[in-house]
């Protein structure tokens, strides 16, 4: 099937960049992001791009030239899948907070939801594509779904699974490590993983496109998140001996990453990582191994995340022991609250659960984020003390505890301590001897992501603390 005619449903995170580039560099098909928020489309429509609901560096440029002439964002839902030859499904498969599988397991309702309107609306043969990120055999549940309830049209129902860095999503479209497509391996199912590719070779060569049975390609995507978040824990668990025995956590991941059987990426030691995609799929893949009765790889995985959320408690409770064993009405200024630089996403942020721990202890906290708004960081606690079980009048006021700006010397005046939750380049750049003047002694700088000049804020009289140094 040559497709003509591009739907993708979701215009979140994945959905809204992939589709942009897709559209840019497909000019003769026709894509609709479709989702039924009439805000996130509206803002997706916005005449000033720097409003975009999503901030990616260069996804401004991309849906400048390709929205109007082949790309388009609409809440018409129904329409857009009647009209398409291949649909994207790339809604949000949060970590379940209720019932079996509760903390574990991916949420799929959405997911189904998409399906079956797709097949009430279907009218012809189309092609299914899980973008999402789903839990392996999720495919079959979707076939099943669909040749159901459907109105007697083919599906084939391919995994196309997104491996993009927030931050870089744009720049990762664009030259590809590799896009994994896979199908079933019948006659149907292969012309349908050959109309996917053919839309890919616009701009990607056959060597970065790779083809597998779709079982491969489900499961591909939870063990490349798992393998990257296992370096990271590993590292912040080397960081943790680092402070300890007085070794340097940088000089140690530049010797093992020398390594060419080891190499350097992902050996950044910081607070700990966060984003939509590393925690849900491990747990994810932790609650598939424990089904499948294979509870030691269950126990391996989960490990990374136990070590994960240690690193953020260590941090909390450094900046704790620090002040004098109590934060109690001080000012602890978080410089950044995404969960990293270069985009507005906070999912699973490691900031979060500093604050909620510095919180506990009686803290103010005060935050600047250069892309992030005071009504997402103050929904972002709300959700987690609503997950606690906390009352509505107990949440409300731990909110005053918490103050935005959008200045970042307003932020910065007064404080008992900063501390660098988000490695945006330009907390480097700020006048940290101005900044030192305005705080209380001793002035204490808790650097998680060991981006700053440690000599130059020693010497101007910061006591600073880094990850992963003695």
């Amino acid at each position: 099937m040559k497709v003509k005619n591009i739907c993708c449903l979701g215009a979140g995170y994945v959905g809204g960049p992939t589709m942009s580039v897709i559209a840019l560099k497909c000019p003769e098909i026709k894509v609709t992001v479709v989702d039924l928020n009439e805000v996130r489309i509206a803002a997706w429509n916005e005449e000033d791009l720097d409003k975009l609901p999503v901030y990616e560096p260069g996804l401004a440029d991309v849906v400048r030239e390709a929205r109007g002439r082949n790309l388009f964002f609409s809440t018409e839902v129904d329409a857009a899948i009647d009209a398409a030859d291949m649909i994207f499904i790339a809604v949000n498969t949060p970590t379940k907070t209720y019932g079996e599988g509760k903390g574990m397991a991916a949420d799929l309702k959405f997911v189904e939801l998409c399906a079956r309107q797709i097949a009430r609306i279907a009218k012809n043969d189309k092609i299914i594509v899980e973008k999402s990120t789903l839990p392996v055999r999720t495919a079959q549940t979707l076939q099943t779904i669909l040749d159901s309830t459907g109105n007697g049209v083919h599906f084939e129902v391919l995994s196309n699974p997104e491996f993009l860095a927030e931050g870089t999503a744009i720049d990762d479209l664009f030259n590809a490590d590799r896009v994994l497509i896979g199908g079933k391996q019948t006659e149907k199912g292969l012309a349908a993983i050959q109309s996917l590719v053919d839309v890919y070779a616009h701009w990607l060569s056959p060597k970065q496109i790779l083809t597998t049975n779709v079982w491969s390609s489900e499961l591909s995507k939870l063990t490349a998140n798992a393998f990257l978040a296992q370096r990271i824990s590993s590292i912040n668990a080397l960081s943790a001996l680092c402070e300890v025995t007085e070794a340097d956590v940088d000089e140690v991941a530049n010797a093992i990453g020398t390594d060419s059987r080891i190499g350097p990426k992902f050996l950044k030691s910081s607070v700990g990582f966060g984003g939509s995609c590393f925690q849900k799929d491990i747990l994810n893949l932790v609650y598939l191994c424990r089904h499948f009765n294979l509870p030691e790889v269950a126990n391996y995985w989960e490990q990374v995340i136990i070590l994960n959320d240690y690193q953020k408690r260590r941090f909390a409770k450094k900046i704790i022991t620090s002040l004098f064993n109590t934060v109690s009405d001080k000012k602890i200024t978080f410089l950044g609250w995404a969960f990293k630089k270069d985009t507005n996403d906070t999912r699973e942020s490691a900031a979060i659960s500093v604050a909620e721990h510095l919180i506990e202890d009686g803290a103010e906290i005060h935050v600047y984020d250069p892309k992030v708004s005071e009504a997402k960081v103050k929904q972002d606690m709300k959700y987690i003390w609503e997950l606690n079980g906390e009352s509505e009048a107990r949440i409300q006021s731990k909110l005053k505890q918490i103050v935005v700006y959008t200045n970042p010397m307003e932020a910065l005046d007064q404080a008992h301590a900063i501390a660098v939750l988000t490695e945006w380049d330009e907390f480097k750049t700020y006048d940290w001897a101005t900044i030192y003047t305005n705080m209380y002694k001793p002035a204490f700088v808790f650097d998680g992501r060991n981006i700053l000049d440690v000599p130059s804020l020693t010497k101007i009289g910061f006591e600073v603390k880094s990850i992963g140094k003695g």
